[in-house]
């Protein structure tokens, strides 16, 4: 006989970037000012990913498209690998993700796609600690996550293996 399973995920949803702690803040107005250095000239689609790392400081991406498709690479990806090649040991403590049209001053709704959300899941898992993620709203306002886990809740591991 089939039991049911329900999943709650508490997702955090702040109206405006005054909600933000400092922290929260600058991490996402430094994803802003990665999507500007984005790398799209086919989808026009910047997207900009701030990792806050344990010692403070933050290690920016964007995404970068190819014509070679699907040479490109997602700006939660481009972050966290260039993170770990050059601070393999670091614990990230936020991730925060923002998205606007070439065309468009304001952001939009940012959702990492679920490549993104298998490698955040990971380095979650190697980390043995929860990252928070923070991914910009509709009309400004901002998702706050208590962990990667929350977007994928079925993670797939090397525990799997």
């Amino acid at each position: 006989m089939a039991t049911e399973l329900t999943i709650n995920i508490s997702i955090d949803v702040l109206e405006k970037a005054e909600e933000l702690n400092a922290q929260e803040r600058e991490a996402m107005q430094l994803a802003q000012d990665a999507a500007k250095d984005a790398y799209a000239p086919y989808s026009n689609y910047l997207v900009g990913a701030t990792l806050l790392l344990e010692d403070g400081t933050f290690f920016k991406g964007s995404n970068q498209e190819n014509a070679a498709y699907p040479s490109g690479l997602c700006a939660e990806r481009t972050a966290l690998f260039g993170m770990s090649a050059n601070h393999p040991n670091k614990k990230i403590k936020l991730i925060a993700v923002t998205a606007r049209r070439r065309e468009d001053t304001h952001f939009l709704p940012a959702m990492p796609c679920g490549a993104c959300r298998q490698v955040m899941a990971e380095y979650e898992h190697k980390q043995h600690d929860k990252i928070p993620v923070l991914l910009q709203g509709p009309d400004g306002s901002f998702y706050r996550f208590k962990a990667v886990s929350d977007l994928l809740p079925f993670l797939f591991t090397s525990d799997n293996l």
